[in-house]
């Protein structure tokens, strides 16, 4: 950006290409993310505003979660990264309140959501969430 000042957006881009406008305030919750865009980071996602999730892929292997490349769209397929975007959102909107109401989550898309959440850091990043707001 001209002024030095890091966008308000970020694009995230899933692997089959669709592209996801999101607050920068609402990735917080993701410290993959947020360290993605950290303008002092150097990196070509903080630089651009945006981050590209392909040729990724996840494996079980004796208990043990294995990460690769291979064909892209494996683990952030535009239905998953929609509905890790709406959790962003969710986040941001609920994150100084107590009671917060249930996100709905379709049965269909857990196992690679769980994966994504994984990838994103997002277990980590629920507990400290009070100390980011």
């Amino acid at each position: 950006m001209a002024s030095g000042e890091p966008s308000k957006y970020v694009t995230l881009v899933s692997g089959d290409g669709f592209e996801f406008v999101v607050l920068r305030e609402a990735t917080k919750v993701s410290p993959i993310i947020s360290g993605m865009i950290d303008p002092r980071s150097g990196f070509a996602e903080a630089r651009d505003a945006r981050c590209v999730f392909q040729e990724i892929r996840q494996m079980m292997n004796n208990n043990f979660a294995v990460f690769f490349l291979t064909k892209p769209g494996s683990l952030f397929p535009s239905p998953v990264l929609d509905k890790v975007v709406e959790y962003f959102h969710y986040w941001y909107q609920y994150r100084d309140n107590d009671d917060v109401p249930d996100m709905d989550i379709p049965v269909e898309i857990c196992l690679e959501l769980l994966a994504a959440a994984d990838y994103l850091g997002l277990d980590q990043a629920t507990m400290n969430t009070r100390q980011w707001s």
